[in-house]
């Protein structure tokens, strides 16, 4: 199973719309309204979950998923792909044909180009669909302007694989293709960006790979960051025990600009670092129809929203969850997702029925291969207080320091998946 090419260019950048723009010249109505009806944009941890939910929780209200693609790829676990450890995408990908089938989900394969707030309409690849409310749930899109010499050529020999599919297979096969004593280059971004610890375990596993098959080789991390926020005391603990020698990290090291020709990176425009193989992560922000859509606040990358609806505090009528949104001291995860998708679509319903709304009450845990069976995890239960997401004290906690439980919490992990994957496609 992969993406094809044309797929995957659209992930990187939708063509957008202006969003507001009269309903004269646009598009045919693609579906005729004629009750209650709530529109998800994307097909991921968050908009599987609120269609579904909605479905669940009243039937009266019609539901309409748009998707670009027929299939979903997840981003976590998709670096044990890169690591050799899964021999394929096939276990982290889902299909959406049982969300129509036993939740009579209406589901669009098509493109959204804009969003009509004031019209509440969606117009997409394939026609409009007018709604009563919106979800957004568009994942991320990159900052490429902060990075010079990025694009879409130069993702073709420098892969971010940082969206699931055809940049995931690509990475691996440069591995496998990279001589023994090669150097893979990783670049972090400053963040807020999609999965805090991503990076980290990208390391662990890239660091796995060559020392498996690739023993002379190294990888090299140049992290904008000046430190490991997420779970840094356990990563760096796994690398000394596992990966001496292997990993070269160097923190505070921010990469401005890439040469693909050269492959190599510079770094605030003064050290230059080549590689073998280079996986650069870009700078991030919300989803591009998002963007083009007006949801984003004054920093023009993420979504303010109402922290307990989870409702745009800059278009009414439209929520937005996931890693497009600013969810607070909730990280922009799988699983943050899936919370929020819960809580918005309970409200949603509540809003749509004239009911009272409830509290936030959401959860993350977030596991990190360190080995093929080695991993850690970090988890929180988050509250709404004074109008703000928080973590509540003492409602969750890291591994332990000894990596005593690293290979129980591979088996939870690998449950955790599973789980997680099933509830979104059944």
């Amino acid at each position: 199973m992969t993406l094809d090419r044309r797929n995957f260019l659209k992930l990187v950048g939708v063509g957008a719309g202006a969003a507001g723009l009269p309903l004269i010249g646009r598009a045919a109505e693609l579906m005729p309204k004629a009750g209650k009806r709530v529109v998800v944009i994307g097909g991921g941890y968050g908009g599987t979950i609120a269609a579904k939910y909605i479905r669940m929780m009243d039937k009266s209200i019609e539901v309409v998923m748009i998707e670009r693609n027929d299939h979903f790829v997840s981003c976590p676990f998709s670096n044990l792909y890169i690591g050799g450890i899964l021999k394929d995408l096939n276990p982290l990908t889902i299909k959406y044909d049982k969300l129509a089938s036993n939740h009579g989900v209406k589901v669009v394969q098509a493109e959204v180009t804009a969003i009509d707030a004031a019209a509440k309409v969606v117009t997409t690849s394939k026609g409009t669909v007018s709604y009563d409310r919106l979800v957004v749930s568009p994942g991320i899109d990159f900052r490429l302007e902060e990075m010079k010499g990025y694009d879409a050529a130069a993702m073709e020999k420098m892969p971010h694989a940082w969206k699931a599919g055809p940049q995931t297979v690509l990475l691996r096969k440069q591995l496998e293709a990279m001589k023994d004593g090669g150097t893979v280059v990783m670049t972090v971004p400053l963040g807020p960006y999609r999965c805090p610890p991503g990076p980290y375990e990208r390391t662990s596993m890239i660091a796995h790979y060559l020392k498996k098959n690739k023993p002379k080789s190294k990888i090299v991390v140049l992290d904008a960051n000046p430190d490991i926020t997420s779970k840094g005391g356990l990563f760096k603990k796994g690398w000394k025990d596992n990966y001496e020698g292997i990993i070269d990290y160097r923190p505070a090291k921010k990469v401005t600009e890439v040469n693909a020709q050269a492959m190599s990176v510079m770094v605030e425009g003064i050290e230059e670092v080549k590689g073998d193989v280079i996986n650069v992560i870009p700078p991030q922000r919300a989803g591009q129809i998002a963007v083009a859509a007006g949801l984003v606040g004054d920093d023009k990358n993420w979504c303010p929203v109402n922290a307990t609806t989870f409702e745009s505090t800059k278009q009414a009528g439209i929520h937005v969850i996931g890693d497009a949104c600013v969810a607070g001291a909730m990280p922009k995860s799988g699983y943050s997702a899936n919370s929020e998708a819960k809580v918005c679509a309970t409200n949603i319903v509540a809003l749509m029925n004239g009911k009272e709304i409830t509290d936030l009450s959401g959860i993350n845990t977030c596991y990190s291969y360190i080995t093929d069976k080695d991993a850690v995890s970090v988890a929180a239960v988050y509250a709404v207080k004074e109008g703000k997401i928080v973590a509540v004290p003492n409602s969750g906690g890291v591994s332990p320091a000894d990596f005593s439980a690293a290979k129980l919490e591979a088996i939870y992990a690998e449950s955790w998946l599973k789980n997680i994957l099933t509830e979104m496609s059944t």
